[in-house]
């Protein structure tokens, strides 16, 4: 119980020097009202830690598992060892049993979830009522950018296979990192940006060719 308590938990968040001409981003986290998506349509991490029974994993783990992942990805590289000490201290880390509900298709989520260790199920219900498994994601992999991006529904669903350690990124976070390293952030978009892309391109052609 103290561990899913500890995840509802507000973190501090430090403010920043103001000046007349300074405003504090609230791109992401606003971006889903903007589309008309009120607050209960939405499913922060939070809720779904709760639902699904996360316990929180210590950052020193946690940030030691994402550093290594992304020091091996094509892309996530491109960022230096100072950087991604940076980026972490805006994730969250946790670990998740077994056959859980990460991600759920159609719904509003404002969080991504890095897969640290185990194995996670990517399925999707097409529109003629066939479930598909797109894929299985691994360690490294990156699943609900999508709708942190560009404010929309999720696209897929994603359960645990098997008990996971997990590093998310939420909305306000990407606002805090945005107010706080805003070169570092600006790099960060671009990356999750190409690596989506290239997964929608992938997820695309595994559609067509397997369409019945």
């Amino acid at each position: 119980m103290k561990g899913i308590l500890s995840l509802l938990r507000t973190k501090p968040r430090k403010n920043q020097p103001t000046s007349p001409h300074h405003t504090d981003s609230m791109l992401f986290a606003s971006a889903f009202a903007h589309q008309g998506v009120d607050d209960a349509m939405l499913v922060p991490w939070e809720a779904r830690a709760v639902e699904v029974g996360a316990q929180r994993l210590s950052t020193r783990r946690g940030g030691k598992l994402l550093r290594h992942l992304w020091a091996k990805d094509k892309y996530m590289a491109q960022l230096d060892k100072g950087a991604l000490a940076c980026v972490e201290r805006f994730f969250e880390f946790a670990t998740i049993a077994a056959h859980r509900d990460v991600i759920r298709q159609d719904e509003y989520g404002n969080f991504l979830v890095v897969v640290l260790t185990g194995t996670m199920a990517i399925d999707r219900i097409q529109p003629w009522g066939k479930q598909r498994r797109l894929a299985e994601a691994q360690p490294g992999d990156m699943l609900g950018e999508m709708s942190l991006l560009d404010s929309g529904s999720r696209f897929s669903a994603c359960a645990t296979l098997t008990p996971c350690e997990v590093a998310v990124l939420s909305a306000e976070a990407m606002d805090e990192m945005m107010n706080k390293e805003p070169k570092l952030a600006a790099s960060l978009v671009t990356l999750l940006a190409r690596k989506l892309s290239l997964r929608l391109r992938a997820v695309s052609a595994n559609l067509s060719d397997n369409q019945e």
